[in-house]
């Protein structure tokens, strides 16, 4: 071993540019930098958003070899504060991701971004580096390739650095171009310099696109979705960084509050800097180029919060020139290459002392999702507001329009016609007598009038929401959408707009701009395109209707742009310019002191390696880990967890159950003796929190395959959640893996293996719910390592570290019926029949119980919340495969599959994707919801998370499903290997038979965007032969 431990007319936008392309395309058809500047060197100043004491924590250094992934496993899984965890110099081919969850005020390093490389070309983990729910961690020094999802990725963290790392992937990732990086080529191949970016995808059928290559980098839709990623997090430095060829964003920040982003590197990604969501955000002296697009300043709708206040200074963006490689359908496929810049819905941002230069469309793009159609999510502004822009230097920008991008607008049959949005531009300043180009800076010209019936929007509870300072509303996806859009306090009470406190934008004087290009255009977005919207193919006459001809003079005089900038000098027009946003510090960081020092190994033999008493549990042995599963003394037979458990130990079943590749789980919850459980009355306010145990409580869950035609039935594994307290009281979960292996003698014995592995597998047997036989075999069963388990069971609203998931009241509430085929010990347990609620009420292991229970002839108690079982039709209640029973079984599914993650509290929560089985299902359910951060693989070219009627344009089977075979792809991401097909049956089925318009933001789904239905008309004339 290898480890040494030392301490975005509305609704006629898309239409227009539809139509628009194909009139004519026909007549469309008819110099930068090298990367000499070091972003990466340090000049001084600045600082950490954490300073650990490093040297009073041990210091697990790894080393590169085949041992290196198990070796970084078993130090990752037992960091504590003060601990670093360094990989030495070299090249690392690791099989799973870094993973730290749950601790506080640590390190982990390389030995310097050129000399440490990481490559996760090979891991079974979606990113390459994972830090959840954590207080203080420092990453550094290091770089990592090749992650199949994210590189790097912040989920939770309050305090979290990422200073002198790498994300990148090979160049050609997956393609027949690919040069992959190896451990003989790393130290060259992350160097990659930006002179002439591939400005045309290849995949175009457009003659006369000859430039399609790079000599510097080849871009990849295979490639991971961002390099650098902090979500949903606090008090965030990102510090000398550099990410390459992102399929989506090189340096991310999302739904986070204070983050600031200074002297980084993005080249090679759709876009360089995406800043979505963020209170508070400062991005300074970084360098974006050779992406679709440098920044990307905006909200996001249906998110856990919106943003506001950001600075933009001191940066270079230049030669965003390359064609944009996002899969069609997400926001960023959206983005036409050639912008420097771009502000969608998003206010308040300082814009100076940077330099725009050499970008192909423009140097600066203001614009609203006005421009992309009709937003559902009446919670957001959908403009950019107050954006101060001056001191910026502009030269060469909208001189090279890309034109529309033929492939994408062929792959979504219409859909992704947005990339026609360039040559509208380009149209619209020649007619304006601008000339076919674009410019410095470019405006649509959406505006908002106040909507003066629109009162203040009301929490869930009926209260008006939270305002700001401004009276704005303080929003997220916590709260209902609104029937309408809220503005009152961008307006005075005589319904002016308050200026300039909420104009557009102030560009001023003082930005220098190259005569080189057009300063600025408003285009007026889709307006003057009537005529070709209103366009009737299949009656002429009706052309020459009043209707028609009144729609296309009003029109017209929009078609041309305006290029006069006096409207943005606030100075002038208004008497003041736009305060500046102020500066801010990071919160200051105290260490918790909540966690304590691994047991000396003394005590854990104490307690573990002790004379075991018949059907008594080593209850003293909780508070440890002990290395022998059969040193908790839980079973009859240490050979058999399926025997009769020992002490109060009693066996439950769920309704229904996570999907792991078909294995029959045995359930057993031992709550030490003298102590109860507590009954959880409230279950919709407390979604992920189950019945509340006891500190000593063991559930233990056996993972187990069967072989129905040979009477055989094997134990694969053993998970432990132990209830522990921390010295200063608080509770939390430990997990412990227990991998059952041959003992000799003919016995087996479960040794804990915290650093996880695979195994094969095979399965044949009836269920016992669904009498359906099972039958299949994997080569890829997971045993997860901790910090996989504390992924899905760790959320903010639970307690720490790997909280229950599945004993849920709602879950329980059934009668005991062993899920084995076979004959087991603990089918003879008194439980065995009965309602589990009502057991344990009556033999004192629960208090706090419902004073009865109304049991119907299921054993089910219908005064207690029910969920049924997912593959046993007529288990709601309601008539079998009725509209209602269908959808029961279907949420069912979801809620004990994915809602560990997707709910407000949990690792999935920023995606704004939620499951549980109380909420409506609406947008937060997913419906006409597009994804948020699928990247690429995750979307397989579908639009919606959840299209009514259309479950082939559906991301959910999509992700559940055998077309999913990218582990970047798959939902959910672990438990695994194999597609579980009954659950994909039924969602498929609830979707296309059960959801209809009816269901509340179905409205939000544009036809356009099918996978199987006709292209979209105008005027009764389909866009595409």
């Amino acid at each position: 071993m290898h480890i040494t431990t030392t301490r975005l007319d509305v609704a006629h936008s898309k239409q227009a540019l539809q139509a628009l392309f194909f009139s004519l395309s026909a007549l469309v058809l008819s110099a930068c930098l090298s990367s000499s500047d070091d972003p990466t060197a340090s000049s001084g100043g600045g600082g950490s958003a954490i300073n650990p004491a490093e040297s009073n924590g041990r210091v697990f250094l790894i080393q590169p070899g085949p041992n290196a992934s198990e070796d970084m496993v078993k130090a990752m899984v037992q960091l504590k504060p003060k601990d670093i965890l360094r990989f030495d110099c070299g090249f690392f081919d690791l099989k799973t991701g870094i993973q730290i969850t749950t601790t506080e005020d640590v390190i982990i390093e390389g030995c310097g971004m050129d000399e440490t490389f990481l490559s996760f070309r090979d891991s079974n983990s979606q990113e390459g580096f994972l830090a959840s729910n954590v207080r203080g961690v420092t990453v550094r020094n290091l770089t990592i390739g090749d992650s199949p999802g994210d590189a790097f990725k912040m989920k939770g963290v309050n305090h979290g650095t990422l200073k002198k790392v790498r994300a990148i992937w090979s160049s050609g990732r997956k393609t027949q171009e690919e040069r992959p990086i190896t451990a003989a080529n790393f130290r060259n191949e992350v160097k990659v310099q930006c002179t002439d970016p591939a400005r045309h995808n290849p995949a175009n059928p457009n003659p006369l696109e000859t430039d399609k290559t790079s000599p510097d980098y080849t871009v990849s839709t295979a490639s991971g979705r961002y390099g650098i990623y902090p979500v949903e997090s606090r008090n965030i430095l990102v510090e000398e960084t550099e990410s390459i060829g992102a399929s989506d964003a090189g340096i991310y920040v999302g739904q986070t509050n204070i983050a600031k982003i200074r002297k980084s590197r993005a080249a090679f990604n759709v876009f360089g800097f995406e800043i979505e969501n963020v209170v508070d955000g400062e991005y300074s002296e970084n360098i974006a180029e050779c992406n679709s697009g440098g920044f990307l300043v905006y909200d996001l709708d249906n998110l856990t919060q919106y943003g506001s206040r950001s600075r933009v200074f001191n940066n270079i963006s230049r030669n965003n020139n390359t064609y944009n490689f996002a899969v069609p359908g997400s926001i960023v496929a959206n983005v036409p290459r050639g912008s420097g810049l771009i502000t969608l819905a998003y206010d308040k941002i300082d814009i100076y002392d940077n330099v725009f230069e050499n970008n192909g469309t423009a140097g600066v793009i203001l614009t609203s999702y006005d421009l992309l159609g009709e937003n559902g999510d009446r919670r957001m502004d959908v403009y950019s507001e107050a954006v101060n822009i001056f001191d910026n230097t502009f030269i060469n920008n909208g001189n090279d329009l890309p034109q529309p991008d033929f492939a994408g607008i062929v792959a979504t049959q219409g859909g992704q016609v947005t990339s026609a949005f360039p040559l509208v531009v380009g149209l619209k300043n020649a007619a304006g007598g601008g000339g076919y180009r674009g410019a410095h800076i470019v405006w649509d010209g959406y505006t908002d009038e106040l909507n003066s019936e629109c009162e203040l929007p009301k929490d869930r509870n009926g209260n008006p929401v939270a305002v700001d300072d401004d009276g704005k509303p303080i929003q997220g996806n916590h709260n209902p959408n609104p029937s309408c859009r809220y503005n009152k306090y961008k307006f005075k009470a005589n319904g002016e707009r308050k200026v300039p406190a909420w104009w557009f934008s102030c560009i001023n004087p003082n930005n220098n701009f190259g005569s080189d290009s057009l300063a600025f255009a408003n285009f007026h977005g889709t307006r003057g395109l009537d005529a070709v919207i209103n366009l009737n193919t299949n009656d002429p006459a009706a052309n020459l209707s009043l209707d028609y001809l009144t729609a296309v003079g009003s029109g017209i005089p929009l078609f041309p742009s305006e290029f006069d900038l006096s409207k943005h000098n606030c100075m002038a027009r208004f008497g003041s310019d736009l305060p500046r946003l102020p500066d801010f510090e990071f919160e200051k960081f105290e260490p918790s002191g909540q966690f304590a020092p691994e047991p000396a190994a003394e005590a854990v033999k104490a307690l573990c390696e002790v004379p075991l008493k018949a059907g008594v549990v080593n209850q003293p042995a909780a508070a440890v880990n002990c290395p022998d599963l059969a040193q908790y003394n839980l079973f009859a037979s240490d050979q058999d967890p399926a025997s009769k458990p020992n002490g109060q130990g009693m066996p439950y079943v769920l309704n229904s159950k996570l999907f792991s590749d078909y294995s029959i789980k045995h359930r057993v919850v031992f709550i030490p003796e003298g102590r109860q459980a507590r009954f959880l009355e409230d279950e919709s306010s407390r979604v992920n929190s189950t019945i509340d145990f006891p500190v000593g409580t063991i559930i233990a869950k056996t993972f187990s395959f069967v072989d129905q035609p040979r009477a055989l039935e094997t134990p694969y594994e053993t998970r432990l959640l132990i209830k522990r307290q921390r010295r200063d009281g608080q509770n939390y979960w430990e997990a412990l893996e227990y991998i059952w292996q041959d003992a000799g003698n003919g016995k087996r014995k479960a040794v804990l293996t915290q650093f996880g592995g695979t195994a094969s597998a095979s399965w044949d047997y009836v269920d016992v719910d669904s009498g359906r036989r099972q039958a299949g075999s994997t080569d890829q069963y997971l045993f997860p390592n901790a910090s996989q388990c504390a992924i899905c069971h760790s959320n903010n609203d639970v307690d720490p570290g790997s909280a229950p998931i599945g004993p849920k009241p709602r879950n329980l509430n059934r009668a005991y019926v062993n899920e084995s085929p076979m004959f087991t010990g603990q089918a003879q347990h008194p439980v065995n029949g009965k309602n589990q609620l009502k057991f344990m009420c009556e033999t004192g292991l629960m208090n706090g119980c419902p004073s009865s229970f109304n049991l119907d002839e299921r054993q089910v108690a219908t005064n207690v919340n029910h969920i049924p079982k997912f593959n046993k039709p007529g288990d709601s209640g309601m008539p079998a495969n009725s509209k209602g029973d269908i959808e029961a079984r279907a949420r069912a599914y979801l809620e004990v599959n994915c809602a560990h993650c997707h709910n407000v509290n949990g690792q999935a929560s920023n995606t704004g994707f939620y499951v549980d089985v109380f909420r409506a299902v609406d947008s937060t359910y997913g419906i006409c919801k597009k994804p948020t951060a699928s990247g690429s693989e995750g979307r397989g070219t579908r639009t919606y998370d959840i299209h009514p009627a259309m479950s082939g344009d559906s991301i959910v089977p999509y992700r559940m499903g055998p077309e999913a075979v990218e582990l970047a792809a798959k939902m959910p991401p672990l438990a695994r290997s194999v597609v579980h097909e009954e659950g994909v049956a039924l969602i498929n089925q609830w979707i296309d038979q059960v959801i209809d318009s009816s269901y509340e933001n179905a409205d939000a789904c544009q036809e356009g965007n099918t996978s199987g239905g006709g292209l979209p008309l105008i005027g009764g004339l389909p866009l595409l032969p």
